[in-house]
């Protein structure tokens, strides 16, 4: 990821209490990873404080303008990930995005970006300008095609609002699900999937995808069934609050549509804890780009503790654990070394994640 060599970078000394483990430790930086054998002139750059493993936003979209269709440049992409960067957001996710981004890979001021490609959507059932439109006997043939331009994702759009119903419906037949799903795991991919209604669900679970973003019409059979899968899900709640907002504007021509976007998002919170309760793996994920800023991981991670997630798992959901969902390591030896300092211990005052005092992002102090 970054320009700059290893053998370049400077050595650094950190002292604090170190997350998850919750042990007061010495940690050095060497050559841009951890090690906790001592190093000769390290620059100390902490001496007190707690050590978290770099925020992840597993839901974003680097490129996707406010109000939706494409940034005007990678300027301001890197606008973008530099706000999340300054929330202690040290990888993301990108759940689709119109834009081609992977020259940001070479900026060491930038967090990771683990991208899915493009949206993939049936014809005309998706915010324009931002998804790939196809019908479903394209749909194998396009689901291996982001699957290469990704880093191991594929995102779908699982259902949105059908006008010949006036309410939110599925996108795609069963059987197309199952063959894509399976052709983006022979090309090494997992695959996520945007829902927010309950009708596309069965069907996306059980033709195995990995994650479901938003769920907000999960139900019990469905959580259990995604339990027993180890299907992850990302609530997006920050996203979910918007709910109200679209039903209002979308009352006039679909009130069928209206009235269940209320519905959803009065039972948001309910369907979080109902999955973290059952197993469901949740992570957190603020769906910025759009209609939502960039740099709010703090707020999705108290949304999450507020619907009824203990404050050290709903962290966990934004740092340790989400890293290790993507493939990515934590404060521990050879890992690459990034790491957000507070000032407090977030597991018992989440507001301290408003607070980085000192990110390190591989290997180089950063902000």
């Amino acid at each position: 990821m970054t320009a700059i060599g290893g053998d370049q970078l400077p050595s650094l000394h950190l002292s604090g209490v170190v997350l998850p483990e919750g042990e007061h430790r010495d940690v050095w930086v060497r050559g841009g990873r951890f090690t906790f054998e001592p190093v000769p002139g390290a620059e100390t750059v902490s001496r007190s404080g707690w050590l978290v493993p770099g925020l992840v936003d597993a839901h974003c979209h680097v490129g996707i303008a406010r109000g939706g269709g494409h940034v005007e440049d990678l300027a301001h992409a890197r606008t973008q990930a530099l706000a999340e960067r300054a929330a202690g957001v040290l990888a993301l996710r990108d759940c689709g995005s119109p834009v081609d981004t992977r020259a940001l890979d070479d900026d060491p001021e930038l967090p990771t970006i683990i991208r899915a490609g493009r949206h993939i959507a049936r014809t005309r059932r998706y915010i324009p300008g931002l998804a790939v439109e196809i019908e479903p006997d394209d749909l194998v043939a396009q689901i291996r095609l982001q699957a290469r331009r990704g880093d191991g994702w594929v995102k779908l759009v699982g259902d949105w609002i059908d006008r010949s119903v006036g309410d939110l419906a599925p996108e795609w037949p069963a059987d197309a699900l199952a063959a894509a799903i399976a052709a983006a795991h022979e090309e090494g991919a997992r695959v996520t999937a945007h829902t927010f209604g309950t009708d596309a669900l069965p069907g996306l679970i059980e033709a195995g995808i990995d994650c479901i973003e938003h769920g907000t019409g999960l139900t019990e059979e469905l959580i259990g069934e995604m339990a027993r899968r180890g299907t992850a899900v990302v609530p997006t709640l920050v996203n979910v609050e918007n709910f109200p907002g679209f039903a209002t504007a979308g009352e006039k021509k679909f009130p069928a549509y209206a009235s269940t976007m209320r519905r959803l998002h009065a039972g948001s919170g309910a369907v979080v804890r109902a999955a973290f309760e059952a197993g469901v793996p949740v992570f957190a994920g603020t769906d910025a780009g759009g209609g939502i800023d960039h740099g709010v991981i703090a707020d999705e991670i108290r949304a999450l503790c507020d619907a009824g997630i203990p404050a050290e798992a709903a962290l966990a959901a934004g740092s340790w654990r989400a890293r290790e969902w993507l493939g990515l390591r934590g404060i521990e030896e050879g890992a690459q070394a990034d790491v957000v300092v507070y000032d407090a211990d977030p597991r018992a005052d989440l507001d301290a994640l408003q607070r980085p005092q000192r990110t390190i992002l591989r290997g180089r102090v950063v902000g």
